[in-house]
């Protein structure tokens, strides 16, 4: 091979990008479970009825969903590296502290608890919107779909490590340690964000080649220097502009709605399978992986399916709008469990669930694809505002029924026909998929 092609030859970098950023969101959802693990332990010590459960796991989502459109700002204010490095850091400490409720004088556990999970929600903010930012930086088009289907699998393959390690964790060192043990790792997640995430720009690995492939394909490959040198501050009449937009209201309700599946996995799913169905939390762990591992599958095939078709058809709508009516469909089969006496086909069903979810969840992508290039970032973050409005409504509507009638029944009803309703959203409301522009 000659000196000139060799020398032509892109370099991969932003596959090592999109890995790492899948090995921060799978911890950050770790942290977002850990109390869905130490749950039911946690309550039989400090007596917490399953409506305060309620809550306390809601809590995270309150501050999240409250915390989206300033965290998407600062990120198109500042850039992603140092609000994004920050958030980690932040996360991680109110993780730690968790571990201590129950032994401060005159401070109940229930409101500890309950703070110290708004303030993980209110740090992580910043999070998913700045996972989005950075795909539009360093993927064209083409692979958007791939690279935004793997950060949002992490989600699944949390669950997949940590459900067995946080179970382990609880079952030999007790509740408490789950927090100290992923507060800890946090840390130096975030320490390691600063070492290694850099705009395509900046970063010192990036050859010329790569940087070309991915501003051809419409990549933006200096989001945050553009950004920065325009001043992009808030303004209220974009986000009015974004609040009205039928295609965006309509994805944003379509978000909601797949993320309660989201939040009954991560939140309830445990307490679930030990109330319910008779596991121990040693069991549980272990039983949620195998649904969070078909999410994961899910998730990354989902991706796949979605670029393979764009480069097929040519069109945004068909390429997103496919694998999502199908992961729906699959995801409506919640409900059987209503029926179903085995605890093993039980979590067979689950699976199936878990991966149809995976497959649909493409909702970042079409951000990526839709989002106007100047506010990346504050689109992102009203996206996941409305989306995870969910993680504060689902905890709290399962604590009720479950309470009410003492059983999950209507709890995997409540779940399945949310799916029902993202088919509405994305096929009746969005209409074609394509790049906003503000006036």
């Amino acid at each position: 091979m000659s000196i000139a092609a060799i020398a032509e030859r892109r370099t991969q970098v932003r596959y090592f990008i999109i890995g790492f950023i899948f090995i921060v969101t799978s911890i950050n959802y770790a942290d977002r479970a850990t109390f869905s693990i130490a749950g039911s332990d946690a309550a039989r010590e400090l007596g917490l009825s399953p409506i305060a459960t309620g809550y306390i796991l809601s809590a995270f989502a309150w501050a999240y969903a409250l915390a989206q459109i300033p965290g998407g700002a600062l990120l198109d204010r500042f850039g992603t590296k140092r609000i994004y490095a920050g958030a980690i850091a932040v996360w991680s400490v109110f993780t730690f502290l968790q571990g201590f409720a129950g032994f401060i004088a005159g401070l109940s556990a229930v409101t500890m608890l309950f703070a110290l999970r708004f303030l993980v929600g209110l740090s992580e903010a910043p999070s998913f919107p700045g996972n989005a930012r950075i795909v539009a930086a360093w993927f064209p088009s083409s692979e958007r779909g791939t690279a935004s289907a793997i950060f949002n699998s992490a989600q699944y393959f949390s669950l997949v490590a940590f459900a067995p390690l946080m179970g382990w964790v609880v079952h030999n060192h007790g509740w408490r340690a789950v927090f100290y043990v992923m507060g800890g790792l946090g840390v130096l997640a975030a320490l390691a964000f600063v070492r290694f995430i850099h705009d395509p720009v900046r970063h010192p690995g990036v050859n010329q080649a790569e940087l070309d492939y991915i501003e051809r394909g419409g990549g933006l490959v200096a989001l945050d220097q553009a950004n920065a040198s325009k001043g992009n501050t808030f303004r209220w009449d974009n986000l009015k502009q974004l609040l009205t937009n039928r295609m965006l209201l309509g994805i944003y309700l379509g978000q909601y709605c797949i993320n309660v599946l989201t939040y009954f996995f991560a939140t309830w799913f445990p307490i679930y399978l030990v109330k319910e169905r008779g596991l121990n939390i040693l069991e549980a762990g272990f039983a949620a992986a195998a649904p969070a591992m078909c999410g994961f599958i899910g998730g990354v095939l989902g991706g796949y399916i979605s670029d393979w078709l764009l480069k097929r058809t040519g069109s945004l709508t068909i390429a997103r709008k496919t694998p999502l009516l199908i992961g729906m469909i699959l995801a409506t089969l919640i409900i059987a469990c209503v029926y179903i006496e085995q605890e093993w086909l039980v979590v067979t069903v689950m699976a199936i669930a878990f991966f149809g979810k995976g497959i649909a969840s493409l909702g970042w992508a079409i951000i990526s694809d839709v989002s106007p290039r100047q506010f990346a970032g504050l689109t992102g973050g009203v996206f996941n505002m409305f989306g995870n409005c969910a993680g504060i409504v689902t905890p709290i509507v399962i604590g009720y029924l479950v309470a009410a009638t003492d059983s999950f029944d209507s709890a995997l009803i409540f779940v399945g026909v949310h799916c029902l309703l993202t088919i509405f959203a994305y096929f009746v409301i969005v209409g074609p998929i394509r790049r906003v522009e503000l006036q």
